[in-house]
């Protein structure tokens, strides 16, 4: 994945916990930097007939935008100039060059810029992919199974061709070694075969997913010779090998890694390459916290940073290369769902068990007082995990469709959530509100707590209702300590721990927290990522970001109706009820999200005029230094 400037705190690609500010206005802007956005977003392919006829694409419902044989996607410029350097920024440190494994914290941009998957997607449509690796792609009415015809001339950047050994064995490596989203997502293959000398297909067992075709269009494909002879599950600093655009320069361990473009590319001439990866050199700097990078920002030691604080934003962006027009600032807006900004309640922990502390705390949580004093107004309460758009059910009733998929699970579905009433809780934005610390109390009360000498303790048990925080940066310990007024006016009393970065993954991964902040990335197409987001099985999986604990036969079944779906209104039915599930489980405090992507960029740095649906691209801008 091609992570930008901001900051990524975060084992990469698959966690978000950089400081508040920066998880809630920069993952967005990572993901536009990203070949790849997740893992895989939900889509049912286009409208192919099992007449034997390969495919040049296919798409989430009917056909892709671009036709066979078109030229570049519409939101590059395909004549930006080639040459130059960029340079991003990140927070924390790394100790791997292996993206696709747990274990350990991998250096910025290896997804997106050393491996490359079967099919590339773009950026202006919901989901569609287009052929890459492979260049082609067939798959039969009933997506029982995908074929996939590689292109002849793909190579890695030793040289080495690419052939369906290598895809292969990147399926059942990553089937049996990978990340845990990989490894559910490819068990689904009951069994492959080989039609031609370039041709791989995969024939999925009987779970009706619709989805998986697209999945393993989406795989990353890693050479057999270079991994074959080593422990894929170990961490390494070793130079890894892959047939992407760059290849790794320069590796300073946990503090920089420079990609060189690779001037013998095999893909640059593809029509979905066109225009992207203009920079000859890539540099990702490591600083020790937002700071450091800020202030290196502001020197020019890096040329992109986007911003998710308001208080920098509307104070900080007046240094002199800003008065000087040296720095630009820019909004780009976003036709994707906000996603899910969340203080996370861990339900694995017994004090979170009962769903009435939930909903008791989360009364608690002052948004209108902290977004005011805090953020200068500017950030928008988030209401739904799909928030701003149409997936989410935000004002929106749930239609017969939706309650006719809901029903046998209506007892675990909150009638505003239902019924389109709910909101996040609002206040009088005093800091003080009388009226939500009355409910709260009442809830907790009915939950078998009641004050005592000013605590709020169990009335059976005597034991405090008390939790730790975990936090990885003063931003987000500044929230919470707001959070924590609150509460004590409650007689609740919370620990507030900030530990660094690679200490924070390490707890995410084995869900050793009571809460911790956490963004959930949203798309226009969800799919299996949900199961691994908030299904059952992924619950007790260490590496899934199931952090709630979700166990919900009511979620489990929408994220299957969600997969099954045939048509798109058949879609966005399983996904608006997905979203009343998650909503009527209460199992995170909804935060907050910036109306648009804040980006700051050195003049020189320059971009397309058309942006995508996830706003900006870097893999689409060029440095315009030596463009005359």
């Amino acid at each position: 994945m091609v992570e930008i400037v901001i900051i990524a705190a975060m084992k990469r690609r698959f966690a978000c916990f950089f400081p508040l500010a920066l998880f809630l206005g920069t993952v967005l802007l990572l993901a536009a930097m990203a070949g790849i956005v997740q893992p895989a977003q939900a889509a049912t392919v286009s409208k192919i007939k099992s007449s034997g006829k390969v495919h040049h694409g296919i798409a989430m419902h009917g056909l892709p935008r671009y036709p066979s044989g078109f030229a570049h996607f519409k939101y590059v410029n395909p004549n930006a100039p080639k040459g130059g350097k960029i340079t991003f920024a990140s927070i924390g440190s790394f100790d791997s060059l292996n993206p696709l494994i747990i274990k350990g914290v991998a250096a910025a941009g290896l997804r997106g810029y050393v491996y490359e998957s079967l099919m590339a997607r773009s950026f202006d449509e919901p989901f569609s992919l287009y052929g890459l690796i492979a260049q082609t792609i067939e798959v039969p009415k009933d997506r029982s199974w995908v074929a996939f015809k590689l292109h002849r001339d793909a190579k890695f950047s030793d040289g080495k061709p690419i052939t369906v050994d290598d895809v292969v064995f990147s399926w059942k490596t990553l089937r049996d070694k990978g990340r845990p989203n990989h490894r559910t997502y490819y068990s689904k293959v009951a069994k492959i075969e080989r039609p031609g000398p370039r041709t791989i297909k995969f024939i999925f067992d009987k779970g009706g997913d619709r989805e998986i075709p697209l999945i393993l269009g989406l795989m990353p494909i890693i050479p057999k010779h270079f991994f074959g002879t080593r422990d894929f599950e170990k961490t390494t600093l070793n130079k890894v090998i892959g047939s992407g655009p760059y290849v790794i320069d320069e590796v300073k361990p946990g503090a920089l890694i420079t990609y060189k473009r690779n001037p013998d590319y095999w893909g640059a001439k593809l029509a979905v390459n066109q225009g992207r990866y203009n920079f000859d050199l890539v540099r990702y700097e490591y600083f020790r916290d937002t700071n450091a990078a800020f202030e290196a920002f502001k020197k020019g030691l890096y040329q992109v940073r986007g911003e998710g604080d308001p208080k920098n934003w509307a104070t900080s962006y007046d240094f002199p290369a800003v008065k000087q027009g040296r720095v630009k600032l820019e909004e780009f807006k976003l036709g994707l769902p906000s996603g899910m900004s969340a203080l996370v309640f861990n339900t694995r922990r017994p004090v979170f068990k009962d769903k009435r502390v939930r909903a008791a705390l989360t009364l608690l949580f002052d948004f209108e007082w902290i977004n005011k004093n805090l953020y200068f107004g500017l950030f928008s309460r988030t209401q739904s995990y799909f928030d701003n758009s149409e997936l989410g059910t935000y004002k929106r009733p749930a239609s017969k469709a939706e309650r006719k998929l809901l029903a046998p699970y209506m007892s675990d579905i909150s009638p505003d959530v239902l019924n389109g009433t709910y909101q996040s809780p609002v206040s009088n934005g005093s800091g003080r509100d009388r009226r939500n610390l009355r409910k709260a109390v009442k809830l907790l009360k009915e939950a078998g707590y009641h004050l005592r000498n000013g605590s709020m303790v169990h009335a059976k048990t005597g034991k405090s209702l008390e939790f730790e925080i975990l936090v990885v940066s003063r931003d987000q310990e500044r929230l919470v300590l707001s959070f924590a007024r609150s509460l004590k006016r409650a007689g609740i009393q919370i620990r507030v721990r900030q530990v660094d970065s690679a200490q924070f993954q390490r707890r995410l991964q084995v869900y050793d927290y009571d809460m911790v902040p956490y963004r959930w990335y949203a798309s226009l197409s969800p799919g299996n990522e949900q199961s691994f987001y908030w299904g059952s099985a992924s619950a007790d999986r260490d590496g899934t970001r199931n952090y709630m604990g979700a166990k919900s036969a009511a979620i489990d079944a929408m994220i299957i109706a969600m997969l099954q779906a045939k048509t798109r209104s058949g879609f966005v039915t399983a996904v608006r009820a997905l979203d009343r599930a998650l909503l009527s489980g209460v199992y995170v405090i909804p935060l907050f999200h910036l109306p648009n992507q804040w980006v700051a960029k050195w003049q020189h740095i320059h971009h397309p005029k058309q942006q995508t649906l996830w706003g900006m691209r870097i893999d689409t801008w060029w440095n315009g230094e030596n463009q005359k």
